[in-house]
């Protein structure tokens, strides 16, 4: 819905000033057919409509009865007209009484009306009820810019191509055999949300006429009521003086223990939904939404967005398409694997490393690691095929893609999302500034070049000053991140020799995967201790940078959190995927750490097992905890919270508790909104994407996590979380930036990939230049015969170092001591002029791997642009509907100006006070 009113065209706001003179005579006749305070619920529930009729003695009747209602319903005051917008609580026994008394009294100054009520369960829990006035709320929506409606919608139908009518005949046909649109709700339960269907505006006094005020107690609905106490509550002094003002500040040094808006009800009925109607919005969400027996449905954004405000709807809104998206990515990851799975006894290079009983491995570790042969490996060379086979490479390219067509539908999912949402002409400029930066930034004023009002200012050296202390503590924090990796690293190289020598044979046999598994749990365990430590310092370095708004400190903030938190996650994934076994050296000339510790090898079926090792057990570990710590932490601390009052006051107390006691009991959301909530599908995104040709089976553990994370986020946002402050937002922010730039890492990751850590182009240079269809144009399963040799060098035992000659002497294997053991590269064998120099193999193999990554990242990305230029951000009804209400716009407010002045010409004319050259 584009949100444009009579004094708006093209997107900007015009001067325009019609006279309001019936106001007062408007309002007297509303108020004679309508109750005082009838509630939003009443859309909800037909038999609480309060009737239009001119019967004066029903009206009365019915005004009482929904005034005893509301005193009991706990969302009024006392005297059962006033509806609560705000709750403030604080403790009696707190010291900051005198800055408690000065911000209350500014708060009566305000026009804000007051009541207190003491606890249930705690005397010395205060709750401070607070109500805006009509008067209030329209004096501070027109300063916010609060749009409303003011015009019913026209809608028309969009013009139909003979050849898209005759598909969408065919597609009709075809769905009178499938169910009738299982995943859409029930209409009949959802509620007709008057506002979509009108035209908004920002609210003015002057052009109060204009707009659609049936009740001016429910013109503005509670979210927005909510927003404007709030923005009044951040600019109340409580001292003399312009730093100390603003309801943070006192949450911040505890004068108040919380602040929050009432949710409308409780989230449970005695009765059906389906058979008596919801009993409020909450009740509507939770049944429709928070469900878990609504888990294939489709969410109901407009209802999400009306409760909890556009901010909170645009997440729910993204995730919602992210999972949708999620499905062909997981299809056909799933088929990738499928696919490595009936082709396993086909694979002649796993079948050759199960037959090579009589090939000999070196030992991967000084010492104490034994020879091996190469046949103990069969399993992980198995492993390996099913996520490294010849549908990989396909599936690197389809995700690099997805991931470009994922984006560029979003921004077109997104226009509509903002048309509808009366979201096209918000502007950042509306936005307002920072309480703390007011402060700060006081005595410098300067003229606003869009609004023309002064306002603070930050000079130039001051910001950059700031900038460059906050980009230093960011490389820091990045250091430490190394420097973990760095720890692990040691630790891997340290552990693989003590498991190598540990007395059970199972952990004996598999010291490498014990290590890889031990090592992923380790450093699992740093990332989510080093959590704890960015969070702080994040904060401290965006308050030290004083952004100007509210969304510059949440993006400021979310990008520090995000290089944190993603070189913390993923610099191991990057060790393992590109240095793991690179720099080793060969048997005899190994490259040691600090001249001590002899670098971790590969195993001999390749690096790829320890790459899908470390993203699968970080994937699930992760996603596992998060879940637990995002649900389960509120349930239990609201377990608790409820299990102290049934054992002080009894089970039968609870049910007299106020809704302003109930929410007071929840847990507060986090501090900084839907960060946690993006970040986590941000991470997950990344891993999804970026490493995606190791694992294709992430896309399916993102999707089924996705699908428990909407419902799980629907049920905590509803029942476990004090209702959130509702906020305006035109997108998802900075992240959709960031999504861009995962999205381009992973075409650069994905090449690599495929092309170091596989064994994929080894192979492919191997079957078309030195196996037994070389030259000839082939590259079959049986132009793979021998490769598994042809890529094992020859290393002579006497060779070792002394301290990394093994205790063993292989006799085990043959009853003799060894004379060769063999190694994964490319090198001479010991007897050539240069014993184990470089093969002329290794220098084709390693043309090949930059070669294809060249071409795969200059293919790929070629793709990405021309899906990008292809699929435009608006689609054409979208448009086409948005350039034919400008035009109706335009035409409505020729019409109101015109009648408005045709009426003030008949009111001169009767008055004998006509003036000739009069228009028109």
């Amino acid at each position: 819905m584009e949100a444009t009113s009579s004094g708006i065209t093209n997107g900007k706001t015009k001067a325009f000033h019609p006279v309001a003179k019936d106001v007062n005579i408007l309002f007297d006749e509303l108020e004679a057919v309508n109750s005082p305070c009838k509630d939003d619920d009443s859309l909800l529930h037909p038999g609480n409509l309060t009737s239009t009729s001119d019967d004066a003695s029903r009206l009365e009747a019915g005004g009482e009865t929904m005034r005893e209602k509301n005193k009991s319903n706990g969302l009024y005051f006392r005297d059962g007209k006033c509806r609560i917008d705000y709750i403030l609580v604080y403790r009696k026994s707190n010291p900051q009484t005198e800055k408690r008394e000065v911000f209350e009294r500014n708060i009566r100054a305000e026009g804000l009306q007051m009541e207190k009520e003491s606890s249930v369960i705690n005397s010395d829990i205060i709750f401070v009820k607070l109500h805006a006035p009509w008067e209030v709320l329209g004096r501070y929506a027109e300063q916010m810019n609060v749009r409303m409606p003011f015009r019913r919608k026209i809608y028309y139908l969009p013009r139909r191509y003979k050849f898209m009518s005759r598909i969408d005949k065919q597609i009709s046909r075809f769905r009178r055999w499938l169910p009738k649109k299982p995943m859409r709700l029930d209409k009949e339960t959802l509620p007709d949300l008057e506002e979509n269907d009108c035209y908004t505006a920002p609210f003015s006094q002057q052009r109060i006429h204009h707009f659609i005020i049936h009740n001016k107690d429910t013109f503005f609905n509670n979210a927005t009521r909510s927003r404007i106490v709030h923005h009044i509550l951040q600019r109340i002094k409580y001292e003399e003086g312009k730093n100390k003002i603003g309801l943070n500040r006192l949450l911040t040094n505890g004068s108040y223990e919380a602040a929050f808006p009432l949710h409308e009800g409780s989230y449970r009925s005695k009765n059906s939904i389906r058979t008596h109607g919801a009993e409020n919005h909450r009740h509507l969400l939770y049944e429709c939404w928070a469900s878990w027996g609504v888990w294939y449905k489709y969410q109901p954004l407009d209802l999400v967005r009306r409760y909890f405000g556009e901010k909170i709807g645009l997440y729910f809104a993204w995730l919602g398409w992210y999972t949708g998206m999620l499905f062909p990515a997981a299809f056909i990851g799933l088929f990738v694997f499928l696919y490595g799975v009936m082709t396993l006894d086909h694979c002649q290079v796993s079948k050759e490393v199960c037959q090579a009983t009589d090939i000999i491995m070196c030992p991967v570790c000084d010492k104490y690691c034994p020879f091996m042969r190469l046949s103990d490996s069969c399993v992980y060379a198995k492993v390996t095929h099913l996520f490294d086979n010849g549908a990989t490479v396909f599936f690197a390219v389809f995700m690099a893609v997805w991931a470009t067509v994922f984006l560029e539908f979003w921004k077109r999912r997104r226009a509509v999302i903002a048309y509808d949402w009366d979201l096209i002409d918000w502007e950042e400029e509306e936005e307002e500034i920072r309480p703390q930066f007011e402060a700060k930034y006081s005595k410098k004023e300067r003229m606003n070049p869009i609004s023309g009002k002064p306002e603070p200012y930050q000079a130039f050296a001051d910001k950059c000053s700031r900038l460059i202390v906050s980009a230093s503590g960011i490389f820091f924090m990045i250091c430490v991140v190394i420097a973990a990796v760095f720890g692990i690293v040691i630790y891997r190289v340290v552990t693989v020799s003590t498991f190598a020598a540990f007395k059970w044979a199972l952990i004996r046999n598999n010291s490498q995967v014990a290590t890889t598994g031990t090592a992923v749990c380790i450093n699992f365990c740093i990332i989510m201790l080093l959590n704890v430590l960015y969070e702080k310092v994040a904060l401290l370095l965006t308050n030290l940078e004083q952004p100007r708004t509210e969304s510059e400190w949440e993006n400021s903030f979310t990008l520090k959190m995000f290089l944190f938190q993603f070189v913390n996650l993923n610099s191991s994934t990057f060790y393992i995927a590109f240095f793991l076994g690179r720099f080793t050296g060969h048997p005899g000339a190994y490259l040691r750490l600090i001249n001590r510790w002899r670098l971790e090898e590969c195993h001999p079926s390749g690096c790829l097992i320890d790459l899908c090792m470390q993203m699968g057990i970080i994937m699930v570990l992760k996603q596992t905890w998060n879940n637990f710590m995002e649900l389960g932490y509120p349930l239990i601390q609201n377990w608790w919270t409820r299990r102290k009052v049934r054992q002080e006051h009894g089970p039968e107390r609870k049910i007299s508790f106020p809704q302003w006691e109930r929410d007071y009991n929840l847990q507060p959301m986090n501090a900084y909104g839907l960060f946690d909530e993006y970040l986590e599908m941000i991470l997950q995104f990344g891993f999804t994407t970026i490493f995606v040709a190791a694992f294709p089976l992430a896309p399916l553990l993102a999707l089924l996590n996705n699908i428990i994370e909407i419902r799980l986020d629907a049920y905590k946002f509803v029942t476990q979380w004090r209702r959130p402050l509702a906020s305006r937002a035109k997108d998802i922010g900075i992240w959709y930036g960031i999504l861009e730039g995962i999205g381009i890492l992973s075409v650069i990751t994905n090449a690599f990939v495929i092309a170091i850590t596989s064994d994929f182009i080894p192979r492919l240079v191997y079957a078309y230049k030195y196996g037994p269809c070389a030259g000839q144009g082939e590259a079959g399963q049986k132009c793979m015969v021998g490769y598994v040799n042809a890529s094992l060098s020859v290393f002579r035992i006497s060779d070792f170092e002394n301290r990394s000659e093994p205790e063993s002497d292989g006799s085990e294997f043959s009853g003799t001591p060894l004379k060769y053991c063999r190694y994964r590269d490319y090198r001479d064998p010991p007897h050539s002029l240069v014993p184990y120099g470089y093969t002329l193999q290794f220098w084709h193999v390693l043309a090949a791997r930059l070669a294809f990554i060249i071409v795969f990242e200059h293919l790929v990305f070629c793709i990405k642009h021309l899906i990008s230029y292809l699929i435009p951000d608006l689609p054409k009804d979208l448009r086409d509907r948005m350039r034919r209400e400008k035009y109706l716009i335009q035409e409505m407010m020729y019409e109101a100006e015109l009648e408005r002045l045709q009426k003030e010409r008949k009111e001169r004319k009767k008055n004998g006070k006509a003036h000739h050259n009069e228009w028109p």
